[in-house]
Protein backbone atom coordinates (compact mmCIF):
# COMPACT_ATOMS: atom_id res chain seq x y z
CA UNK A 1 0.00 0.00 0.00
CA UNK A 2 1.37 3.83 -0.80
CA UNK A 3 1.31 5.88 2.32
CA UNK A 4 1.01 9.53 1.37
CA UNK A 5 3.64 12.02 1.76
CA UNK A 6 2.06 15.23 2.65
CA UNK A 7 3.83 18.01 1.78
CA UNK A 8 2.73 21.81 3.01
CA UNK A 9 2.31 22.67 -0.33
CA UNK A 10 0.79 25.92 -1.17
CA UNK A 11 -0.01 27.24 -4.96
CA UNK A 12 -0.74 30.51 -6.31
CA UNK A 13 1.18 33.09 -7.73
CA UNK A 14 2.81 34.03 -4.78
CA UNK A 15 3.67 30.64 -2.59
CA UNK A 16 6.35 28.58 -2.63
CA UNK A 17 6.25 24.82 -1.52
CA UNK A 18 7.62 24.12 1.76
CA UNK A 19 10.49 21.41 1.67
CA UNK A 20 9.70 19.18 3.73
CA UNK A 21 8.11 16.19 1.81
CA UNK A 22 8.68 12.70 3.11
CA UNK A 23 8.19 9.86 0.22
CA UNK A 24 7.42 6.69 0.71
CA UNK A 25 8.04 3.69 -1.53
CA UNK A 26 5.50 0.45 -2.14
CA UNK A 27 5.57 -1.67 0.28
CA UNK A 28 8.00 -4.96 -0.99
CA UNK A 29 6.30 -7.78 -2.89
CA UNK A 30 4.90 -10.25 -0.58
CA UNK A 31 6.86 -13.16 -0.10
CA UNK A 32 5.74 -16.67 -1.37
CA UNK A 33 3.41 -17.87 -1.36
CA UNK A 34 0.81 -15.87 -0.07
CA UNK A 35 -2.34 -13.79 0.06
CA UNK A 36 -3.53 -10.36 1.21
CA UNK A 37 -6.48 -8.41 1.42
CA UNK A 38 -7.91 -5.46 3.16
CA UNK A 39 -9.22 -6.49 6.93
CA UNK A 40 -12.30 -3.97 6.78
CA UNK A 41 -13.79 -2.37 3.04
CA UNK A 42 -16.25 0.06 2.89
CA UNK A 43 -18.29 0.33 0.32
CA UNK A 44 -20.13 3.08 -1.63
CA UNK A 45 -24.19 2.01 -1.21
CA UNK A 46 -25.89 0.61 -4.71
CA UNK A 47 -26.60 3.40 -6.79
CA UNK A 48 -24.32 6.47 -4.93
CA UNK A 49 -21.30 7.48 -6.55
CA UNK A 50 -20.49 10.24 -3.90
CA UNK A 51 -17.98 9.22 -1.03
CA UNK A 52 -14.53 10.08 0.70
CA UNK A 53 -11.61 11.94 -1.19
CA UNK A 54 -8.93 10.11 -2.92
CA UNK A 55 -10.51 6.63 -1.37
CA UNK A 56 -8.19 4.23 -1.74
CA UNK A 57 -9.28 1.12 -4.14
CA UNK A 58 -10.12 -2.28 -3.02
CA UNK A 59 -6.47 -4.22 -3.51
CA UNK A 60 -5.51 -7.92 -3.50
CA UNK A 61 -2.74 -9.36 -3.71
CA UNK A 62 -1.03 -13.08 -4.51
CA UNK A 63 2.11 -14.53 -5.04
CA UNK A 64 3.55 -18.29 -5.84
CA UNK A 65 6.46 -19.31 -6.13
CA UNK A 66 7.61 -18.43 -9.46
CA UNK A 67 7.13 -20.58 -13.02
CA UNK A 68 5.36 -21.53 -15.63
CA UNK A 69 1.19 -22.57 -15.04
CA UNK A 70 -2.20 -21.11 -13.82
CA UNK A 71 -2.96 -20.40 -10.50
CA UNK A 72 -6.86 -20.11 -9.17
CA UNK A 73 -8.39 -17.18 -7.34
CA UNK A 74 -11.48 -17.92 -5.84
CA UNK A 75 -13.98 -15.57 -3.82
CA UNK A 76 -17.32 -16.25 -1.93
CA UNK A 77 -19.57 -14.04 -0.52
CA UNK A 78 -20.07 -16.03 3.08
CA UNK A 79 -23.45 -17.02 4.45
CA UNK A 80 -25.89 -14.67 5.83
CA UNK A 81 -23.86 -11.93 4.03
CA UNK A 82 -25.57 -12.08 0.31
CA UNK A 83 -28.15 -9.34 1.80
CA UNK A 84 -25.26 -6.99 2.02
CA UNK A 85 -22.59 -7.67 -0.30
CA UNK A 86 -22.08 -9.32 -3.78
CA UNK A 87 -18.91 -9.63 -6.43
CA UNK A 88 -17.91 -7.50 -9.72
CA UNK A 89 -15.84 -9.51 -11.76
CA UNK A 90 -14.14 -8.61 -14.95
CA UNK A 91 -11.41 -10.21 -16.85
CA UNK A 92 -11.14 -13.75 -16.81
CA UNK A 93 -13.53 -14.51 -14.28
CA UNK A 94 -16.45 -16.64 -13.94
CA UNK A 95 -19.40 -17.29 -11.96
CA UNK A 96 -22.20 -15.85 -9.92
CA UNK A 97 -22.45 -12.65 -7.30
CA UNK A 98 -21.34 -14.64 -4.44
CA UNK A 99 -18.87 -16.98 -6.26
CA UNK A 100 -16.72 -16.21 -8.84
CA UNK A 101 -13.00 -18.41 -10.01
CA UNK A 102 -10.65 -16.22 -11.75
CA UNK A 103 -6.99 -17.57 -13.56
CA UNK A 104 -4.49 -15.77 -12.33
CA UNK A 105 -0.58 -15.90 -12.74
CA UNK A 106 2.17 -16.33 -9.91
CA UNK A 107 2.33 -12.92 -8.79
CA UNK A 108 -1.30 -11.45 -8.88
CA UNK A 109 -2.48 -7.39 -8.16
CA UNK A 110 -5.76 -6.55 -8.99
CA UNK A 111 -4.83 -3.44 -9.60
CA UNK A 112 -2.73 -4.14 -12.21
CA UNK A 113 -3.94 -7.24 -13.60
CA UNK A 114 -6.99 -7.59 -16.08
CA UNK A 115 -8.48 -10.19 -13.89
CA UNK A 116 -10.17 -9.44 -11.35
CA UNK A 117 -12.90 -9.49 -8.60
CA UNK A 118 -13.99 -7.33 -5.66
CA UNK A 119 -17.01 -6.51 -3.23
CA UNK A 120 -19.63 -3.96 -3.71
CA UNK A 121 -22.81 -3.36 -2.52
CA UNK A 122 -25.76 -5.53 -2.66
CA UNK A 123 -29.02 -3.70 -4.30
CA UNK A 124 -31.15 -3.22 -1.55
CA UNK A 125 -28.29 -3.05 1.09
CA UNK A 126 -28.57 -0.38 3.74
CA UNK A 127 -25.69 1.83 5.20
CA UNK A 128 -24.81 -0.50 8.27
CA UNK A 129 -25.23 -3.96 6.88
CA UNK A 130 -21.82 -6.36 6.48
CA UNK A 131 -20.53 -9.33 5.67
CA UNK A 132 -17.49 -11.23 5.21
CA UNK A 133 -16.00 -12.29 1.82
CA UNK A 134 -13.10 -15.02 1.61
CA UNK A 135 -10.54 -15.05 -0.76
CA UNK A 136 -8.80 -18.42 -1.83
CA UNK A 137 -5.99 -18.44 -3.55
CA UNK A 138 -4.57 -21.84 -5.10
CA UNK A 139 -0.53 -22.43 -5.55
CA UNK A 140 0.73 -24.67 -8.43
CA UNK A 141 1.78 -27.34 -5.94
CA UNK A 142 -2.19 -26.90 -4.64
CA UNK A 143 -1.48 -25.24 -1.39
CA UNK A 144 -4.37 -23.46 -0.41
CA UNK A 145 -4.39 -19.88 1.15
CA UNK A 146 -7.25 -17.87 2.61
CA UNK A 147 -7.86 -13.77 3.14
CA UNK A 148 -10.99 -12.44 4.69
CA UNK A 149 -12.68 -8.43 4.34
CA UNK A 150 -15.43 -7.52 6.09
CA UNK A 151 -17.23 -5.33 4.01
CA UNK A 152 -19.60 -2.73 5.51
CA UNK A 153 -22.34 -1.01 3.36
CA UNK A 154 -21.80 2.73 3.36
CA UNK A 155 -18.21 4.59 4.27
CA UNK A 156 -17.31 7.68 6.69
CA UNK A 157 -16.52 10.42 4.80
CA UNK A 158 -14.85 13.25 7.15
CA UNK A 159 -14.35 17.08 6.38
CA UNK A 160 -12.45 19.73 8.28
CA UNK A 161 -13.16 22.82 8.52
CA UNK A 162 -10.72 25.19 5.98
CA UNK A 163 -11.21 28.49 5.53
CA UNK A 164 -9.94 29.70 2.28
CA UNK A 165 -8.20 32.78 3.62
CA UNK A 166 -7.71 35.04 6.24
CA UNK A 167 -5.91 38.78 5.87
CA UNK A 168 -4.81 41.50 8.07
CA UNK A 169 -2.79 39.20 10.40
CA UNK A 170 0.02 41.45 12.32
CA UNK A 171 3.90 40.32 11.60
CA UNK A 172 4.62 37.87 14.31
CA UNK A 173 1.31 37.50 16.27
CA UNK A 174 -0.39 34.55 17.51
CA UNK A 175 -3.54 33.26 15.72
CA UNK A 176 -5.96 30.59 17.11
CA UNK A 177 -7.85 28.54 14.80
CA UNK A 178 -10.11 25.99 15.49
CA UNK A 179 -9.58 22.33 14.19
CA UNK A 180 -13.41 21.32 13.02
CA UNK A 181 -14.48 18.02 11.52
CA UNK A 182 -17.56 16.76 10.96
CA UNK A 183 -18.33 13.03 9.15
CA UNK A 184 -20.70 13.40 6.28
CA UNK A 185 -20.79 9.79 5.66
CA UNK A 186 -23.81 7.08 6.39
CA UNK A 187 -21.21 4.95 9.01
CA UNK A 188 -19.09 6.22 11.79
CA UNK A 189 -15.73 7.36 11.98
CA UNK A 190 -13.88 5.05 14.07
CA UNK A 191 -10.39 6.26 14.95
CA UNK A 192 -9.08 9.72 13.11
CA UNK A 193 -6.06 10.62 11.60
CA UNK A 194 -4.65 14.04 11.41
CA UNK A 195 -1.58 15.96 10.38
CA UNK A 196 -1.23 19.20 10.71
CA UNK A 197 1.16 21.88 8.61
CA UNK A 198 2.43 25.02 8.86
CA UNK A 199 4.14 26.62 6.01
CA UNK A 200 6.28 29.69 7.32
CA UNK A 201 4.90 29.63 10.24
CA UNK A 202 4.98 27.70 13.71
CA UNK A 203 3.10 25.81 16.36
CA UNK A 204 2.90 27.37 20.17
CA UNK A 205 2.40 24.12 21.70
CA UNK A 206 3.58 20.95 20.88
CA UNK A 207 0.91 18.15 22.21
CA UNK A 208 1.96 15.28 23.51
CA UNK A 209 0.07 12.90 21.70
CA UNK A 210 1.45 14.51 18.07
CA UNK A 211 4.98 13.22 16.30
CA UNK A 212 7.03 16.17 15.02
CA UNK A 213 9.27 14.84 12.35
CA UNK A 214 12.58 16.04 12.65
CA UNK A 215 13.49 17.42 9.60
CA UNK A 216 10.18 19.65 9.19
CA UNK A 217 9.87 20.13 13.28
CA UNK A 218 7.79 23.14 14.30
CA UNK A 219 6.40 22.91 10.60
CA UNK A 220 4.32 19.63 10.32
CA UNK A 221 2.54 17.65 13.65
CA UNK A 222 0.78 13.57 13.12
CA UNK A 223 -1.71 13.14 15.48
CA UNK A 224 -4.05 9.67 16.13
CA UNK A 225 -6.87 9.60 18.14
CA UNK A 226 -7.56 5.65 17.54
CA UNK A 227 -10.73 5.38 20.52
CA UNK A 228 -12.34 8.26 18.50
CA UNK A 229 -15.68 7.89 17.49
CA UNK A 230 -17.79 10.29 15.27
CA UNK A 231 -21.51 9.52 14.29
CA UNK A 232 -22.85 10.41 10.84
CA UNK A 233 -23.90 14.29 11.20
CA UNK A 234 -21.76 14.68 14.01
CA UNK A 235 -18.72 16.95 14.51
CA UNK A 236 -15.76 17.06 16.81
CA UNK A 237 -13.87 20.28 18.13
CA UNK A 238 -10.00 19.88 18.83
CA UNK A 239 -9.30 21.00 22.50
CA UNK A 240 -7.09 23.19 22.99
CA UNK A 241 -7.41 25.61 20.25
CA UNK A 242 -5.02 24.77 17.61
CA UNK A 243 -2.11 28.29 18.01
CA UNK A 244 -0.27 29.18 15.11
CA UNK A 245 2.61 31.73 15.19
CA UNK A 246 2.58 33.89 12.25
CA UNK A 247 5.77 34.73 10.20
CA UNK A 248 7.43 38.42 10.85
CA UNK A 249 8.78 38.96 7.09
CA UNK A 250 6.70 36.04 4.71
CA UNK A 251 3.60 38.47 3.74
CA UNK A 252 2.26 35.31 2.38
CA UNK A 253 2.05 32.25 4.32
CA UNK A 254 -0.72 28.85 5.23
CA UNK A 255 -1.60 26.37 7.19
CA UNK A 256 -3.29 23.30 6.58
CA UNK A 257 -4.88 20.07 8.17
CA UNK A 258 -5.55 16.85 6.46
CA UNK A 259 -7.61 14.12 8.19
CA UNK A 260 -8.73 10.22 7.84
CA UNK A 261 -10.17 7.31 8.97
CA UNK A 262 -7.30 5.09 10.59
CA UNK A 263 -9.14 2.27 9.10
CA UNK A 264 -9.37 3.38 5.94
CA UNK A 265 -6.19 4.90 5.92
CA UNK A 266 -5.46 8.60 3.78
CA UNK A 267 -6.29 7.60 0.51
CA UNK A 268 -5.07 6.33 -2.65
CA UNK A 269 -2.30 8.94 -3.60
CA UNK A 270 -2.16 10.33 0.06
CA UNK A 271 0.75 9.46 3.14
CA UNK A 272 1.73 11.16 6.05
CA UNK A 273 5.10 12.13 7.73
CA UNK A 274 6.91 9.29 10.02
CA UNK A 275 8.88 9.21 13.00
CA UNK A 276 9.21 12.19 15.07
CA UNK A 277 9.06 12.48 18.65
CA UNK A 278 6.15 13.13 21.11
CA UNK A 279 5.34 17.15 21.81
CA UNK A 280 5.49 18.03 25.51
CA UNK A 281 2.90 20.30 25.53
CA UNK A 282 -1.18 19.37 26.25
CA UNK A 283 -2.81 16.35 25.24
CA UNK A 284 -4.76 17.48 22.37
CA UNK A 285 -8.49 15.71 22.74
CA UNK A 286 -11.73 15.74 20.03
CA UNK A 287 -15.03 17.23 22.15
CA UNK A 288 -18.36 17.09 20.48
CA UNK A 289 -19.86 19.95 18.91
CA UNK A 290 -22.41 21.08 16.75
CA UNK A 291 -20.20 22.20 13.22
CA UNK A 292 -20.40 25.89 12.62
CA UNK A 293 -21.09 27.23 9.26
CA UNK A 294 -18.01 27.23 7.33
CA UNK A 295 -16.14 26.05 4.25
CA UNK A 296 -15.48 22.24 5.01
CA UNK A 297 -12.80 20.07 2.36
CA UNK A 298 -13.15 16.21 2.59
CA UNK A 299 -10.03 15.10 3.85
CA UNK A 300 -8.92 18.54 4.62
CA UNK A 301 -7.36 21.47 2.81
CA UNK A 302 -5.17 24.64 3.38
CA UNK A 303 -5.66 28.17 4.40
CA UNK A 304 -4.18 31.34 3.52
CA UNK A 305 -2.91 33.54 5.71
CA UNK A 306 -1.98 37.21 4.22
CA UNK A 307 0.29 39.76 6.53
CA UNK A 308 -0.72 43.24 7.03
CA UNK A 309 2.46 44.02 5.64
CA UNK A 310 4.22 45.05 2.81
CA UNK A 311 7.73 45.21 0.60
CA UNK A 312 9.23 48.18 -0.77
CA UNK A 313 10.93 47.18 -4.30
CA UNK A 314 13.17 49.11 -6.05
CA UNK A 315 14.92 49.63 -9.10
CA UNK A 316 18.19 51.24 -10.03
CA UNK A 317 18.69 53.02 -13.22
CA UNK A 318 21.95 52.28 -16.07
CA UNK A 319 24.24 54.87 -17.36
CA UNK A 320 25.78 53.59 -20.42
CA UNK A 321 28.38 54.97 -22.62
CA UNK A 322 29.67 54.20 -26.32
CA UNK A 323 29.29 55.23 -29.86
CA UNK A 324 26.71 53.09 -32.35
CA UNK A 325 27.73 49.72 -32.35
CA UNK A 326 29.73 49.73 -29.61
CA UNK A 327 29.19 46.23 -27.38
CA UNK A 328 28.66 46.48 -23.51
CA UNK A 329 27.31 44.38 -20.49
CA UNK A 330 25.50 46.13 -17.39
CA UNK A 331 23.52 44.42 -14.79
CA UNK A 332 19.49 45.48 -14.37
CA UNK A 333 19.04 45.14 -10.14
CA UNK A 334 16.12 44.93 -8.03
CA UNK A 335 16.37 45.68 -4.00
CA UNK A 336 13.81 44.52 -1.84
CA UNK A 337 14.20 47.42 1.04
CA UNK A 338 11.76 45.36 3.17
CA UNK A 339 10.08 44.94 5.48
CA UNK A 340 8.47 41.76 4.18
CA UNK A 341 8.94 39.24 1.61
CA UNK A 342 6.23 39.43 -1.21
CA UNK A 343 7.02 35.86 -2.54
CA UNK A 344 7.24 35.94 -6.18
CA UNK A 345 4.80 38.63 -6.49
CA UNK A 346 6.81 41.15 -9.50
CA UNK A 347 8.35 40.92 -12.26
CA UNK A 348 10.81 43.76 -14.04
CA UNK A 349 9.69 45.45 -17.07
CA UNK A 350 12.63 46.58 -19.72
CA UNK A 351 12.09 48.13 -22.63
CA UNK A 352 15.54 49.19 -23.99
CA UNK A 353 16.63 52.56 -25.70
CA UNK A 354 15.62 53.01 -29.57
CA UNK A 355 18.60 51.61 -31.46
CA UNK A 356 20.32 48.87 -28.52
CA UNK A 357 20.53 45.44 -30.27
CA UNK A 358 20.34 42.75 -28.34
CA UNK A 359 23.46 40.56 -27.56
CA UNK A 360 23.16 38.62 -24.75
CA UNK A 361 20.62 37.82 -22.39
CA UNK A 362 20.21 35.98 -18.88
CA UNK A 363 19.39 31.96 -20.02
CA UNK A 364 17.14 29.39 -17.94
CA UNK A 365 17.99 25.63 -18.57
CA UNK A 366 14.93 23.93 -18.37
CA UNK A 367 16.82 20.90 -19.46
CA UNK A 368 20.05 18.92 -18.56
CA UNK A 369 22.10 21.39 -20.87
CA UNK A 370 19.36 22.81 -23.00
CA UNK A 371 18.44 26.05 -22.47
CA UNK A 372 15.70 29.36 -23.17
CA UNK A 373 15.75 32.97 -22.44
CA UNK A 374 14.80 33.80 -18.78
CA UNK A 375 13.26 36.75 -19.93
CA UNK A 376 10.18 36.87 -22.11
CA UNK A 377 10.50 39.08 -25.15
CA UNK A 378 7.81 40.32 -27.24
CA UNK A 379 10.93 41.23 -29.61
CA UNK A 380 11.66 44.65 -27.60
CA UNK A 381 10.09 44.50 -24.30
CA UNK A 382 11.73 42.46 -21.92
CA UNK A 383 10.00 40.88 -18.95
CA UNK A 384 11.74 39.37 -16.43
CA UNK A 385 10.31 36.92 -13.23
CA UNK A 386 11.92 38.58 -9.81
CA UNK A 387 11.03 35.68 -8.07
CA UNK A 388 10.95 35.23 -4.02
CA UNK A 389 12.95 38.18 -2.51
CA UNK A 390 13.82 38.49 1.26
CA UNK A 391 14.17 41.95 2.60
CA UNK A 392 18.06 42.99 2.34
CA UNK A 393 18.43 40.54 -0.44
CA UNK A 394 18.81 41.62 -4.28
CA UNK A 395 18.33 40.03 -7.39
CA UNK A 396 20.62 41.20 -10.88
CA UNK A 397 20.02 40.35 -14.57
CA UNK A 398 23.06 40.87 -17.03
CA UNK A 399 22.83 41.82 -20.58
CA UNK A 400 25.42 42.32 -23.09
CA UNK A 401 24.28 44.64 -26.04
CA UNK A 402 25.54 47.00 -28.80
CA UNK A 403 24.61 50.63 -28.49
CA UNK A 404 22.84 52.67 -30.91
CA UNK A 405 21.98 56.34 -31.03
CA UNK A 406 22.30 58.27 -27.61
CA UNK A 407 18.76 57.47 -26.26
CA UNK A 408 16.93 56.92 -22.79
CA UNK A 409 14.92 53.20 -22.16
CA UNK A 410 12.69 52.67 -19.29
CA UNK A 411 12.74 49.98 -16.27
CA UNK A 412 9.85 49.36 -14.28
CA UNK A 413 8.24 47.16 -11.55
CA UNK A 414 4.98 45.28 -12.06
CA UNK A 415 3.24 42.63 -9.96
CA UNK A 416 2.29 39.94 -11.50
CA UNK A 417 -1.29 39.80 -12.40
CA UNK A 418 -3.95 39.27 -9.85
CA UNK A 419 -5.45 36.20 -9.89
CA UNK A 420 -9.01 35.03 -9.01
CA UNK A 421 -8.56 34.65 -5.48
CA UNK A 422 -9.27 37.52 -3.05
CA UNK A 423 -6.46 36.80 -0.67
CA UNK A 424 -3.84 37.92 -3.25
CA UNK A 425 -2.75 41.68 -2.72
CA UNK A 426 0.29 41.93 -4.25
CA UNK A 427 3.14 43.47 -2.23
CA UNK A 428 1.36 46.51 -1.23
CA UNK A 429 4.23 48.78 -2.09
CA UNK A 430 4.25 51.85 -0.05
CA UNK A 431 7.19 53.54 -2.57
CA UNK A 432 5.97 53.47 -6.24
CA UNK A 433 8.39 56.29 -6.72
CA UNK A 434 11.44 53.82 -7.18
CA UNK A 435 9.32 51.39 -9.11
CA UNK A 436 10.64 52.98 -12.34
CA UNK A 437 14.02 53.93 -13.36
CA UNK A 438 16.04 54.44 -16.65
CA UNK A 439 18.67 53.40 -18.73
CA UNK A 440 20.54 55.95 -20.52
CA UNK A 441 22.50 55.38 -23.54
CA UNK A 442 25.33 58.36 -24.03
CA UNK A 443 28.40 59.02 -26.19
Amino acid sequence: MLRRSVCAVVTGVVLAALASCSVETPNPAPATPSITAPHTFYLRPDGDKSGPHDKEPFHLLAADDPGEGVRTLTADVLPGAEGAVRLRRSGDCKGSSTHVVCEVGAEYDNWSDSPRVSPVAAKGSKAGDKGTVRFTYTTKKGQKLTARTRAVVGEPVVEVLTPTYLKGVRPGAEMSEPVVVRNTGEVPVKGLGLELSANNMEFVDEYANCRYPGFSHGHVAVCTFPDLRIGPGEAVVLRPTLKLRASKTDMYTSFGHDVWPLDMGPGQYGSYQKGGDHGDGPTLVAEPVKATKGTYIKGGGSTYVVLDSHADYEVFGVDLHGSPGTKRSFDLTVRNNGPADGGSSTRLIFEPPLGMTMVKQPMDEYDDGVYEPYCKSNGYTYTCDIGALKPGRSRTFEFTVRLGEPGRGRLSLQDKEPTSSAWYVGRQDPDPANDEAVITVRR
